[in-house]
């Protein structure tokens, strides 16, 4: 398997983690994707061909997922506030889940399986166009993805306290769009930030976790595995952790 992505510049990292292509070659592969804080556009390729467009929803339990051999896979990782700022809808409804898009969507059926690095700057062209036609962004929910993404570890009073925004205001948003309430979101976003130790062999909590037992909870709790079972990764089991290794 051969994985690659792109990171996204300027206002647009507001709305998008990454731009990733991941490709299979002569065996295919089953993998668990594992509760990341993020949800995903993705355009999966076979022999060459465009098979399928689709978007999912925010993973908040792990789910096994099959890739042919020969596939290839353009995707992109959105942030939470794109679902209300660059697709105009909720994504509670596709929560755990996945919704097929037309191959027309976005004009990906026009690119090719060469033509990860064209896909990705048509489409950050295109996304950065549609933000400049945007009615004003609440900057409240700017501030706080803002301090979510960035693991400032804080608890749901004190991002409520420096969004100046109400708590109660906050997880109505979250539960009306998402599904879940800030507090998930947080703990999904904290366990994502450990994920990239635990592929280093760091099986020890960050000082984002009260001690061993809870780091173990919270890790096991999200992904079905404790931190020794996702470092060892047998047959490349867990993506994310072999992606960020």
């Amino acid at each position: 398997m051969k994985y690659n992505e792109i990171k996204p510049n300027g206002f647009l990292t507001n709305f998008i983690d990454s731009f990733w292509e991941y490709e299979t070659y002569s065996i295919g592969f089953e993998h668990t994707i594992i509760p990341d804080g993020y949800f995903d556009l993705i355009a999966q390729f076979e022999n060459n061909t465009l098979k399928l467009v689709k978007i999912t929803g925010v993973w908040t339990n792990p789910i096994n997922v099959k890739i042919p051999k020969s596939s290839k896979i353009f995707a992109i990782r959105f942030k939470l506030l794109a679902t209300e700022y660059l697709f105009q809808q909720e994504i509670k409804s596709i929560l755990n889940t996945t919704k097929s898009l037309s191959q027309t969507f976005w004009n990906i059926n026009s690119y090719q399986t060469k033509d990860f690095e064209k896909f990705v700057s048509e489409i950050s062209n295109r996304l950065e166009n549609s933000i400049k036609h945007l009615k004003e962004i609440d900057n409240r929910k700017l501030k706080l993805f803002e301090l979510v993404y960035g693991k400032q570890n804080l608890t749901v009073e004190e991002l409520s306290e420096n969004a100046f925004w109400s708590s109660r205001q906050i997880n109505r948003y979250f539960n009306q769009q998402f599904g879940f309430s800030l507090k998930s979101f947080s703990n999904i976003v904290r366990c994502n930030s450990s994920y990239k130790d635990i592929s280093k062999g760091n099986l020890f909590p960050s000082e984002n976790y009260f001690d061993q037992a809870h780091f173990i909870k919270e890790i096991k709790k999200h992904t079905g595995a404790t931190p020794s079972e996702l470092f060892r990764n047998e047959n490349v089991r867990f993506l994310q952790l072999a992606t960020k290794a």
